[in-house]
């Protein structure tokens, strides 16, 4: 046969069968495995086997000159979870996490649903200002807050100039929660962003043509289906927000003790680290538990 025709000629087929594709889904497996094997390595290494460690010594046993002594283990550090003091931070940083969760909530939406109903040059602008923020370091803004609330500081002396008395704000809980909200809202900005953005506002207009109000479309139509960004902002705000340190231990003082400072204080100021360590795994599993129902009722809609 001519090399022209032996070109155009055409393949024999090879026919699919349950071993050829179980060797693909194994060939695939192994390449995955293979390109995520850095990852992997570096998450068992800098993650899994700290954390492995901390669970160990939350067991362990403290001697009276603050050793760690990994020897009779014991619950005695997750029975002292239930002191009244343990309980009275919790309580703190909860209702912390949850204003700072709401005040981002009712602040961004407006702005993310401003952005998602500009052209694409205005919403790339304001994506970029929301942006601004990460181009520094969160430490140094942090102290920013510290001097903008502070005696000397700028808004207490407006206030002085216009006869008012000095406002005193730095190292109280509103003062932490200026630090936080400023901190964290642009995690809930960009979910709700994200959910507004590629919405059908062909059903808002379909609700407006059978006269339904603008607060009404909003409740039955935007509302609703933005919830999957409205339930990954809350879960990005909440979850680091519980466990802050760097804003609750800047501009915060001795009564907003919440359970971040409470953990690093149990591991270098009272040399407790299974104690430190037990209630650093409380904070993980409420933790985790935010992250299950984030995935159960909004995760899989995104």
């Amino acid at each position: 046969m001519p090399p022209t025709q032996l070109r155009d000629a055409p393949t024999e087929a090879v026919e699919a069968t349950p071993e050829l594709e179980r060797d693909a889904r194994r060939a695939d497996a192994r390449r995955g495995f293979l390109i995520a094997s850095p990852s992997l390595f570096y998450l068992i290494l800098f993650f899994a086997i700290p954390l492995g460690i901390v669970f160990v010594y939350s067991f362990a046993t403290r001697s009276s000159t603050g050793l760690t002594l990994l020897e009779g283990w014991n619950l005695d550090s997750y029975r002292r979870l239930w002191d009244p003091l343990v309980g009275e931070i919790a309580f703190r940083s909860l209702v912390l996490a949850t204003s700072t969760t709401a005040i981002c909530l009712l602040v961004s939406y407006p702005l993310a649903y401003y952005m998602a109903t500009r052209t694409a040059r205005t919403r790339n602008i304001l994506f970029v200002l929301v942006m601004i923020p990460f181009w520094s370091n969160f430490l140094v803004r942090t102290y920013a807050w510290r001097v903008l609330l502070g005696t000397d500081g700028p808004i207490s002396q407006i206030s002085e100039g216009l006869g008012g008395e000095p406002i005193r704000i730095l190292f109280t809980n509103t003062a932490v929660l200026i630090g936080l909200v400023y901190g964290f809202l642009p995690f809930m900005v960009l979910p709700l962003y994200a959910a507004l953005e590629r919405m059908d506002w062909s059903f808002v207009e379909a609700g407006r043509d059978l006269y339904a109000t603008g607060w009404t479309a909003f409740r039955k139509i935007t509302f609703p289906i933005s919830m999957p960004g409205v339930i990954a902002g809350s879960i990005l705000v909440f979850i680091p927000t519980l466990g802050a340190y760097v804003t609750p231990a800047i501009l915060g003082g001795a009564k907003t003790t919440l359970l971040g400072d409470y953990i690093v204080s149990q591991f270098l100021a009272a040399r407790n680290q299974p104690f430190g360590s037990a209630l650093s795994f409380a904070v993980l599993a409420v933790m985790l538990g935010a992250t299950i129902i984030y995935f159960r009722s909004g995760a899989k809609n995104l």
